[in-house]
């Protein structure tokens, strides 16, 4: 269920400065936006799952939260990043 190292390591360096760059805003909600992805999947075939829901509120809610700061600090970047992600649809 979780990212494999291969998939965490090019969003890394997709969206983050370096290779080593993981604590930045925009690469922590591009990993926690493919996580909610795979996450979302596995509610749809598992309903009855509610552990697994919780947890995906928990991320979402978490992705929300980083999103509203990028927004505040830096406008052009949540922009650029909403764009490449493909939220707020």
């Amino acid at each position: 269920m979780a990212l494999s190292k291969e998939e965490a390591a090019s969003l890394v360096s997709k969206f983050g400065k370096n290779e080593k760059d993981t604590g930045a805003s925009e690469v922590q909600v591009a990993l926690l936006t493919e996580r909610i992805n795979q996450l979302t999947g596995h509610c749809k075939q598992f309903k009855k799952d509610k552990s697994s829901q919780r947890g995906l509120l928990i991320l979402v809610g978490k992705r929300r939260r980083i999103l509203k700061y990028l927004q505040r600090t830096n406008l052009e970047k949540y922009r650029a990043l909403i764009k490449e992600l493909g939220l707020r649809k």
